[in-house]
């Protein structure tokens, strides 16, 4: 019995070093079907998501925003506990030989002294007497010492990838509105004659797909993290991103094709392996983003901002073929992670965050004019 109760602790004690291992330092995808850290979001995120559901709007968002944060602190306190329980497990295959000023040694007691271990109190009232607790005692100090220095080094990683990825969806605002959308985005850029602005902002969002791709793989958790506008988030820019080169390429005429072909390509990689990365069910009846009223009003908004469709092929039958190739996993993702897509069009006038004003309507929508109204001639 004591043999097998010693062989559960040294199980347990490796499968939570190597998921600790694999989940702050190994930086690449674990295709592994359980893992602890696994485990314990699936745990803890599907209830802590239906009961936000029952809230308004704007408490239910607030709420979800607390999820990610707090799931590391959860995340910590599962690895420790299950440390110290392993170590107290294996104390008490040992026969609990420690030394109590009152009492007799039991489980408890064991797993008492492994907690004042694992976090070096060093209280004396409980301590090994045989060698082979010492030499426990001893590793699990120096155990417990290394997994607080790394995790000390584990928090602040997560909120520079955070950071990283926040200041691009805050420079996407002005660029394709709040919240962005395709059209919005491709319409604002209507004055850019040699398409030298376009080429450079898809530029930017191919390797910020990408950087997302990476620190998403290695640190899943920055998903559950939402953005400080409620308007705003990586799941909608990555799909603005991919709307918007999806209608580049099918294509608008004389427009930077080639560098929406690099950016869809990259967007849509990320989107699939992070559906993949969490599991997210494809949904049995995908929603319509993109009706055949506002795609009449897709056309008809970037036609009047002087920009043409090619004559060739179907295109919004091409565009169709296009969507199908990322919407299932993006709505996938939006369904599991309680982030709502952004649309094609507009469907409500409205500032951008950065017209926002704290003390009353001190501003009001600008309305950006191409050289065209403005009167100006063209250089």
């Amino acid at each position: 019995m004591h043999m097998l109760i010693a062989v559960v602790g040294v199980l347990l004690l490796v499968g939570v070093l190597r998921d600790a291992f694999e989940t702050i330092i190994l930086p690449r995808r674990i295709s592994r079907r359980f893992r602890l850290t696994n485990l314990v979001y699936r745990l803890t995120w599907r209830p802590w998501r239906a009961v936000a559901e029952h809230f308004p709007p704007k408490v239910r968002e607030g709420s979800l925003s607390w999820f990610g944060p707090i799931s590391l602190f959860v995340l910590l306190i599962v690895w420790a506990s299950s440390i110290i329980l392993a170590f107290g497990l294996i104390h008490w295959a040992d026969g609990s030989a420690v030394h109590m000023a009152t009492g007799i040694p039991d489980f408890g007691n064991d797993v008492y002294l492994s907690g004042t271990t694992f976090f070096t109190l060093g209280m004396g009232d409980v301590t090994p007497i045989s060698t082979f607790a010492k030499a426990i005692t001893v590793i699990e100090a120096g155990l417990g010492f290394a997994f607080l220095a790394i995790v000390i080094g584990y928090i602040p990683v997560i909120y520079q990838n955070f950071s990283r990825r926040e200041w691009a969806i805050s420079l996407l605002d002005a660029r394709a509105g709040s919240p962005p959308c395709a059209s919005e985005l491709l319409w604002r850029h209507r004055d850019d004659e040699q398409r030298a602005e376009l080429v450079a902002l898809l530029a930017d969002w191919e390797r910020w797909s990408a950087e997302v791709l990476e620190s998403h793989l290695s640190y899943p958790v920055l998903a559950y993290f939402r953005s400080q506008h409620t308007n705003q988030s990586w799941l909608a820019a990555l799909t603005t991103i991919l709307d918007s080169s999806a209608l580049v390429m099918v294509g608008l005429d004389g427009w930077c094709m080639r560098q929406a072909e690099l950016t869809f390509a990259m967007a849509r990689h990320a989107a699939v392996d992070l559906a993949q990365v969490f599991n997210a069910s494809r949904p049995s009846e995908p929603p319509d983003r993109l009706s055949d009223a506002d795609y009449q009003t897709l056309i008809t908004r970037l036609e009047a901002g002087g920009m043409r469709f090619r004559s060739t092929g179907d295109v919004q039958a091409r565009l169709g073929e296009l969507r199908e190739m990322y919407e299932p996993y993006v709505a996938a993702l939006s369904n599991y992670l309680a982030i709502p897509l952004p649309t094609w069009v507009r469907q409500i006038e409205r500032p951008d965050n950065w017209q926002g004003a704290p003390w009353g309507s001190t501003t009001r929508p600008l309305r950006t004019q191409s050289r065209r109204e403005r009167g100006e001639e063209h250089f």
